[in-house]
């Protein structure tokens, strides 16, 4: 670990904010939800609502096609928008429908890889809305900024590892984090941590390499400066906001790929960082002069989606099993039989996509595991995108393709 400016202990503290709009959709609903980044308003993958069915509608609200993929959905003002990757004609598409009907009101096409490796390939890359604006990052590093309203381009450019000024390298899966918006800047994770002007895409500052860089960086304050913390090939780097300058590094490299694709998750004042192979997990404190490692094992060994905190624990995929690890790195509790899949929290409860394409509802519990539903939503594909639970509709995708508005909205008499 190494220190490069000084900090003092227990300050971290995340300063995104909900982004709740007023407005009436239903009667049991009266606040209008937004989903508008990778990971939700606050960048914790918990949504804040909580008049919502556990079980849900028999039928789907509606459903679509989207190609190969992991792009998770991103949702305001009644626009949904994702990706996906067409493997006939070679293209990433941005699409945008209506989200409660699945009307298209826009996409946008073009060539991309397939980046294959390991596994079907496809776009895996999350959108982020900014206003009235969004943005759009794919694995080659094509970043764009539309209108969200109609689609039209506003800017486009291309981070192009054999053209940049910023030495960047194509890692092995592609360049997989998504876009995250701070104030007047575009930060996006290919190794290095970049800054990028949102009004043009001119790159403001680029950190240092930290290796094959797959996840999305999360924003913290250190004694009241913005800093972001990302997981690359050779561990968690924490870097300032405004510059990009490194401040602390915590080597944390797998034995097998260098592959750390897992956003960091804060663990009451603390980070908490996992990986697919070892070291596994471990729980990091800012210390007066260094990091401090405040434990570390192999009970949360997690590639894809990560985890959550809720109620000083976290829950997640540790390997094929979902578990729940307490705040001094102990297993509460597993229940195996699940797969490999992924974990959105909403109010008190979990919602799980299963590794056999099924839709779990279960309690936040902390002592045990408790499933309230399951639903079957596919037969075919890989499930490792989180579903995203947004004005009581929750949506999922398989790696396939498959897509599915699942109506989880209470009725007025419920409400």
């Amino acid at each position: 670990m190494t220190r490069f400016a000084s900090v003092s202990a227990r300050t971290l503290g995340l300063l995104v904010a909900h982004v709740w709009i007023g407005g009436s959709v239903w009667a049991a609903a009266p606040t209008e939800f937004s989903w508008p980044q990778w990971d939700g308003p606050e960048g914790l993958g918990i949504s804040a609502e909580t008049k919502w069915s556990a079980s849900g509608a028999d039928e789907a609200l509606w459903s679509a096609k989207l190609g190969l993929g992991y792009s998770a959905v991103v949702v305001k003002d009644g626009r949904l928008i994702t990706m996906g990757y067409d493997k006939e004609s070679g293209l990433d598409t941005v699409f945008c429908f209506e989200a409660l009907t699945g009307k298209s009101l826009w996409s946008h096409s073009y060539p991309s890889k397939i980046w294959d490796r390991a596994h079907e390939g496809g776009t895996v890359n999350t959108p982020v809305f900014d206003g009235d604006v969004v943005y759009s990052l794919n694995r080659e590093g094509n970043l764009y900024c539309f209108q969200a309203e109609d689609g039209e381009i506003l800017w486009h450019t291309m981070l192009k590892p054999e053209d940049n000024p910023h030495q960047l390298e194509y890692p092995t899966w592609g360049f997989s984090g998504s876009p995250l918006v701070l104030e007047d800047s575009l930060i996006v994770n290919c190794g290095r941590m970049l800054s990028l002007d949102k009004e043009s895409g001119e790159v403001l500052w680029a950190s240092d390499d930290y290796g094959h860089g797959y996840g999305t960086p999360i924003l913290f304050d250190l004694d009241g400066d913005p800093m972001l913390a990302a997981m690359n090939g050779r561990g968690l780097g924490i870097v300032s906001v405004e510059n990009g300058i490194d401040l602390y590094f915590h080597e944390f490299t797998g034995t097998t790929r260098g592959v750390n694709a897992v956003t960091p998750v804060m663990l009451e004042d603390d980070l908490f960082i996992c990986s697919g192979t070892k070291p596994g997990c471990a729980r990091v404190a800012v210390g007066v002069d260094d990091l401090e490692v405040v434990w570390e094992n192999r009970e949360m060994v997690n590639s894809f989606s990560g985890c959550i905190a809720m109620d000083d624990h976290l829950f997640g995929f540790d390997g094929a099993m979902l578990k729940c690890v307490d705040p001094e790195g102990n297993a509460k509790w597993e229940q195996r039989g699940i797969g490999n899949g992924s974990i959105l929290g909403a109010g008190d409860r979990l919602l799980v996509m299963s590794g056999d394409g099924e839709l779990i509802v279960a309690e936040a519990n902390t002592e045990k595991y408790v499933e309230l539903s399951k639903a079957k939503l596919f037969d075919e594909g890989r499930f490792w995108t989180k579903p995203v639970l947004v004005n009581g509709v929750i949506y999922c995708r398989s790696s396939n393709g498959d897509f599915v508005a699942r109506d989880h909205r209470l009725s007025s008499s419920e409400g």
